[in-house]
């Protein structure tokens, strides 16, 4: 029987919208899928990385989650950002410089590794996404700065999305059973 709860936890709706979006993107950064494949990712990226992101942010502001809010809502734009980047940019709407895009997912990393901080007193699971979304956000941003860390930052960026999957998997599946079946750990940080 399911946990008797009034409202949903919009939590794992967020990290597989991330999560799956991050690994198909990550694919093609680290080399294991044509770069052809990218316009692939980008109806992806505005339908469920950023709408669904988005949509589980603000229904996270109505449960009080400041962090849930937070990161959903900007990683939600940042799917959004990304889909108006690849599509203005593959119909000749504007030109990409790849400094500026390297100097932007370097401050992706920065808001990203003040989201760890936080997540040392949520839980494992979640401390282990921002920890390895912070260094896929570095590689990628060094790698357009021309250090060659892009694929590598592909290489993370799957892991960074297959964990992302495993904890809405995990939220999912607990809450079904209404107890802990697949473990998420807790924080890292006790009082």
């Amino acid at each position: 029987m399911p946990a008797n709860t009034d409202t949903a936890n919009p939590g794992p709706l967020g990290l597989v919208a991330f999560g799956l979006t991050t690994v198909l993107l990550s694919l093609v950064n680290g080399g294991i899928l044509p770069s052809a494949g990218e316009p692939v990712v980008l109806p992806l990226a505005l339908a469920f990385g950023g709408t669904c992101q988005f949509f589980a942010g603000l229904l996270e502001y109505r449960e009080g989650n400041t962090f849930g809010y937070t990161a959903f809502c900007s990683y939600g734009a940042f799917w959004w950002w990304f889909g108006l980047l690849v599509l203005f940019a593959g119909n000749g709407w504007l030109s990409v410089n790849a400094t500026a895009v390297g100097a932007a997912l370097l401050l992706w990393g920065l808001f990203t590794a003040y989201m760890w901080v936080a997540t040392f007193k949520l839980n494992w699971a979640l401390w282990s996404v921002f920890l390895t979304l912070t260094i896929t956000f570095l590689l990628l941003g060094l790698g357009d700065l021309g250090f060659g860390t892009a694929t590598i930052g592909g290489y993370v960026g799957v892991l960074t999305g297959l964990l992302a999957m495993y904890a809405s998997f995990a939220e999912v599946v607990n809450w079904a059973w209404d107890r802990t079946v697949v473990p998420i750990g807790g924080a890292p940080l006790s009082d």
